[in-house]
């Protein structure tokens, strides 16, 4: 017997163990884990996964905390997802396990969504750049193909930090980074955020990674889209509350919540440098194996263009939107936007908190452009014109959406020259 199928028969066999005496506290996570991480989601076998589905039609009877039977309940569903046909996006990404802001919370929740939103970025590059140092130093199997060199992983590194410092300084951490190299930094970080979590967020990142197949870049790129995932999620909470502040006619407080997701957009731009350590071959070897999910089915980057102003009646009527059918009908529903906020807010605006609400809209507004410019950019490199997965048309799409406008109020926010600095 080889040590897949060992790995195979020991991890069904402690699932019927533990359904026996069903306690969440027990259930073998690290050899479900185990199991999948071996081969790769896309290619778990179909005793393991009928065993999960057994599991999960037993999950009323489990007994534990109502918070960890969610867990559960959500750990079985990401990995049942090809098993059950509902594979796309979210659950490649594992977004249900992740404890993102959402605007359907309530408005007091904006004060901290930017901590919210810095913790959880925190955590998410310190296990990216721990992965990167285990396999560096040969001190994990997992994800073994194409291995990046010592200075990729280095690279890698730099770029992380970049992104983690102000979020690091915001959360009152900065000294905990003290080292002269990269490498070094990487490994404080780790580090101190192993130390600083709970039980519930070391399982949130133990949970959240289930490559497709077994290729180290896979693990850098789930959790540089969970990254923008949570910045996403923030931007649609911080403009959520933008837009009530210039309802309440509170334009000094708006144009403070506008500045903040900029500031916060802006951060995320190294993310894209990072994500070009892959490898290309790598890239579109185990992207073979995620077809059905693509970030055109983001929910948060949708929430965040529709909620800036309504989107044209085509883009609206196109995969785009019907790919986010919540989302969709939001907007059908009269969802309020910042541009209509603006158009109200300026009636009554004085000279001065009108100019400052304009420059806050057209500085985001160039950030946004920016952040598209970027991913076409990258995405250009890493696919050429092969077609995207979840049936999209890949860079062709992304080439024709990188221009909408993030707002109609406000003039000059499509700007060539931003294009030619991103």
């Amino acid at each position: 017997m080889t040590l897949r199928e060992t790995i195979l028969h020991g991890t069904i066999d402690r699932l019927a163990d533990w359904l026996v005496d069903p306690l969440e506290a027990l259930f073998p996570y690290d050899s479900v884990l185990a199991a999948y991480h071996n081969k790769g989601k896309h290619f778990v076998a179909y005793d393991l996964l009928a065993a999960l589905a057994d599991v999960r039609k037993s999950i009323g009877r489990v007994a534990g905390s109502p918070a960890r039977i969610d867990m559960l309940r959500c750990f079985l569903n990401i990995a049942l997802d090809k098993f059950d046909n509902t594979y796309d996006y979210p659950s490649y990404v594992a977004l249900r396990m992740l404890p993102l802001p959402t605007i359907d919370e309530p408005s007091e929740f904006s004060e901290i969504v930017l901590p919210r939103r810095d913790r959880l970025s925190v955590q998410l590059l310190a296990d990216t750049l721990g992965f990167e140092l285990l396999a560096l130093e040969g001190r994990t199997k997992l994800f073994p193909l194409m291995r990046p060199s010592a200075a990729t992983v280095a690279k890698r590194c730099r770029l992380g930090m970049r992104v983690a410092a102000p979020a690091l300084h915001r959360i009152g951490l900065p000294a905990v980074v003290h080292a002269d190299d990269s490498l070094a930094q990487a490994a404080q970080l780790h580090s101190t955020m192993r130390n600083r979590m709970d039980a519930i967020e070391h399982d949130m990142l133990r949970f959240s990674i289930m490559p497709v197949y077994v290729l180290h870049d896979e693990y850098l790129f789930i959790r540089v889209l969970q990254l923008f995932e949570t910045c996403f999620a923030a931007l649609a909470v911080s403009i959520r509350s933008a837009i009530e502040l210039l309802t309440e006619n509170q334009i000094k407080a708006a144009v403070e919540r506008l500045s903040e997701a900029g500031a916060v957009l802006r951060e995320s731009l190294p993310l894209f440098s990072l994500l070009a350590t892959m490898e290309v071959e790598a890239f579109r070897t185990f992207r073979e194996y995620t077809e059905g999910a693509s970030a055109i089915q983001s929910r948060n980057y949708k929430l965040v263009e529709s909620l800036c102003r309504k989107p044209d009646e085509d883009r609206l009527d196109s995969v785009a939107y019907y790919s986010v059918p919540e989302v969709r009908q939001r907007v059908l529903a009269g969802q309020f936007t910042i541009d209509e906020a603006y158009r109200h807010a300026m009636a009554d605006a004085s000279d001065a908190g009108g100019a400052e609400l304009t420059a806050a809209m057209t500085t985001f507004s160039g950030s946004l452009l920016r952040w598209r410019q970027t991913h076409y950019r990258l995405a250009v490199r890493m696919l050429g014109q092969r077609t995207g997965t979840g049936y999209t048309e890949g860079t062709p799409y992304l080439d024709s959406v990188r221009r909408i406008p993030v707002f109609r109020s406000v003039l000059g926010t499509h700007s060539t020259e931003q294009e030619k600095q991103a």
